[in-house]
């Protein structure tokens, strides 16, 4: 084993491996003591006593349990994504592409938006002064709040489906942008700007010269955020709709029928779903850098 593996098994495996293993030794004694007192319950009306090992063994093997074991978790998402074909609506993969869809609309919507209303913002004084405080008191309102509006108006005039969903996803992703884009195209200093003005550069010249490349490390890190609170719109904006595709679907059915090992494995894919995205976003961000020359 090379010193370059050594270092990495001790500085971020065994570390990693350490959290992740003492999360599910807890999960697992939460399991025990939430699910206990239904075990509990059933064999006192059958009147019959029970012990602590068959409680811990039924425990991990509930049909609805209040929290559903890991392995239970497990289960279900293999069951629902690699056993079920992707164009069942049982598959976890169907409705993770519903969500994605409207997820990447939002964001690409949301991206777009933050990116405009940032260029006006530094380059306008009255849209500095009038708009920034709009769009910080926009997300003072709660999307659970909005989400029904937004609905309810939008199927008033003929518009459903993906769109709506979308709309929601971009109220809640172009506010980072906005404000890192903000921040990074504020970024370069004084002296740096005095210089552009010294070669006699245009407002166009200085900004696609200075002030664009100085605001990519803030893009990047404001849109890591976005993409991963679009898919949170996404989710939300199913709720309100009655959906019975995508995430937010699953989780709403599975709170009706109390299927509680169901609403984990849908938020575990959400939660992977998440992750892949902002690495895209990450991988898309080391490129950019690398292209434009910057350290590793």
């Amino acid at each position: 084993m090379t010193m370059r593996e050594e270092s990495f098994l001790r500085d971020k495996l065994l570390p990693v491996g350490t959290v992740v293993a003492l999360l599910i030794l807890v999960w697992y004694v939460a399991v025990i003591f939430l699910n206990a007192p239904f075990e509990r319950d059933t064999a006192a009306r059958a009147g019959t006593e029970i012990g602590f090992s068959q409680i811990v063994h039924n425990t991990m093997a509930q049909e609805r349990p209040v929290l559903p074991a890991p392995h239970q978790v497990i289960a279900e998402i293999w069951d629902t994504t690699v056993n079920k074909p992707i164009t069942s609506k049982r598959s976890l993969v169907y409705h993770a592409w519903i969500t994605l869809s409207a997820t990447l609309l939002g964001f690409g919507i949301g991206a777009a938006l933050g990116i405009l209303l940032a260029i006006g913002i530094v380059h306008n004084r009255a849209m500095d002064r009038s708009l920034m405080p709009w769009v910080i008191a926009s997300q003072t309102i709660p999307i659970l709040a909005v989400a029904p509006m937004i609905i309810v108006v939008l199927n008033a005039i003929g518009i459903s489906g993906l769109l709506p969903k979308a709309l929601i996803s971009t109220y809640l992703s172009f506010f980072p942008v906005v404000v890192g884009m903000v921040k990074g195209l504020r970024s370069p200093e004084g002296i740096q700007l005095d210089l552009m003005h010294t070669y006699n550069a245009s407002q166009a010249q200085t900004f696609w010269k200075l002030r664009w490349p100085s605001s990519m490390p803030y893009l990047f890190t404001s849109l890591k955020v976005a993409v991963a609170i679009s898919l949170v719109g996404a989710i939300v904006g199913e709720l309100p709709t009655g959906a019975v595709a995508g995430l937010g679907a699953r989780l709403l059915a599975g709170s009706y029928y109390g299927q509680t090992v169901q609403i984990w494995s849908a938020l575990f894919m959400a939660a992977a779903l998440a992750a892949v995205l902002v690495m895209i976003v990450g991988f898309a961000h080391t490129a950019v850098l690398k292209r434009m020359g910057a350290k590793p």
